[in-house]
């Protein structure tokens, strides 16, 4: 079980920096490339301050109108269900990549969001080392095959002059591909903005190929080739369907809610509706995870849970008959496993918000002020299994043929350390979770 508070883990300072007046440059042309590149050829040093200043954002903050939600870009061909595999993201290796997750029998990749900082790299840097750390192992099934993003991968409007810190610089030794799904302050704009919403998130996570961004300055990484911010990521073993949720800060909205979202169209439940009908029809017997950035439950003091978005979810599920196995989201800045019972089945709801962005938020206290004591049942179906408000950290998910492990590994164990603070295990058979 998760931490709550522990002197094994002290909190980690983290490093502020004084406004300063940014002149942005021209952005050169992407450059073309043949085939994806992750990290960089050698390892160097953390960096202890941004490259680029990030000054206050109040004065922007107070243009924003709350209540004014984005349209959904439509995902390129076309398709009720865009899809992008492992294979693709691999380039040329692909076929290899995927023959060997097959043979070594399970599949291992890395989730967690609001990654991005605007105090400084270090928290970032915290957790993405750890995450590198993963790489390093005995058996060479347990490397970890791509890291599935959460979204608020920047902040605080997705800008494209903050990638290169935000983005690029903290995963720059990160040997494996980065998929995304965009987070509220991705595609967040304000009044006067010169920016259209997620300009910068299309441009570097939903190319046509995997060109070199002009936003990661000198840094190889490529740009990722999902057909839009909705779309199944399919790998040996596990399908993730990723949804957009919008740019409010509460609640997440991914549909017209029945017409009282204006702007916002039901794209997304045509592509939810068919990626489960798909995985009925084919009688699909790897995982299924719907990923999305505002989490269907939270107990964070700082956000709130989106009832609507959780109700989409289900009608979606009970209009295909195909249930997801798990849901992953971010938002809140903490860790926070619910399990949630549902005609029979056992769901882990996962919020893994802490991946860098600072402060982190602390979880709601019980009627008495204290801390909650897990397992905290919520009512009758949902119960709040384990959190951690006090740490950064991730998710590690391993799958194969019977079963999905999902771990957490906070930085604060440490680079060398294997172990998990909480896990949950589920039997993709019988949907229910193993002790």
């Amino acid at each position: 079980m998760a931490k709550q508070t522990s002197s094994k883990h002290p909190s980690k300072p983290t490093r502020s920096h004084k406004p300063a007046r940014h002149t942005p440059k021209p952005a050169p042309t992407p450059s073309s490339t043949d085939q994806p590149v992750f990290a960089q050829p050698q390892p160097t040093p953390d960096p202890t301050s941004f490259k680029t200043p990030h000054p206050s954002d109040t004065g922007l903050y107070n243009k924003v109108n709350n209540k004014l939600l984005q349209a959904i870009p439509t995902a390129r061909g076309g398709a009720a269900e865009p899809v992008l595999t492992l294979a693709e993201v691999y380039g040329d290796q692909g076929a290899a990549k995927t023959k060997a997750i097959q043979q070594a029998g399970q599949i291992v990749f890395h989730s967690v969001g609001d990654t991005g900082s605007v105090k400084g790299p270090s928290t970032q840097n915290e957790v993405s080392d750890k995450m590198v750390a993963d790489f390093t192992e005995s058996n060479a099934a347990d490397v970890p095959s791509f890291f599935f993003h959460l979204g608020d991968v920047v902040y605080s409007f997705g800008e494209a002059k903050y990638y290169y810190d935000q983005f690029y610089e903290p995963y720059r030794e990160y040997p494996g591909p980065i998929i995304a799904i965009p987070g509220n302050h991705d595609g967040l704009v304000y009044s006067g903005d010169t920016a259209s919403s997620l300009d910068a998130f299309l441009r570097n996570f939903c190319a046509e190929a995997p060109v070199n961004s002009p936003d990661a300055g000198a840094l190889l990484r490529t740009a990722v080739t999902a057909p839009g911010v909705y779309f199944t990521f399919d790998a040996p073993f596990v399908r993730i369907l990723g949804v957009y949720s919008n740019v409010l800060e509460d609640p997440g909205v991914i549909s017209s809610e029945g017409g009282t979202r204006a702007g916002v169209t039901d794209v997304q439940l045509t592509f939810l509706k068919a990626a489960l009908a798909r995985c009925k029809t084919e009688k699909y017997a790897g995982a299924v995870i719907v990923a999305v950035h505002h989490p269907p439950y939270t107990g964070g003091t700082n956000h709130m849970p989106s009832p609507n978005l959780s109700a989409d979810i289900d009608a979606c599920a009970q209009a295909a008959g195909f249930w997801p196995h798990a849901v992953f989201s971010g938002h809140s800045h903490n860790y926070q496993r619910y399990t949630r019972t549902e005609n029979g089945m056992s769901i882990p709801y996962l919020v893994a918000g802490n991946g860098g962005h600072s402060p982190l938020s602390k979880l709601q206290t019980d009627a008495n002020g204290n801390p909650v004591r897990t397992p905290y049942p919520i009512d009758d179906t949902l119960t709040l299994n384990s959190y951690d408000d006090t740490h950064y950290g991730y998710l590690r998910v391993v799958v194969n043929a019977q079963t999905m492990r999902i771990e957490y590994h906070p930085e604060s164990d440490g680079t060398t350390t294997k172990t998990p603070d909480d896990r949950v295990t589920v039997n993709l058979a019988t949907r229910t979770v193993v002790a």
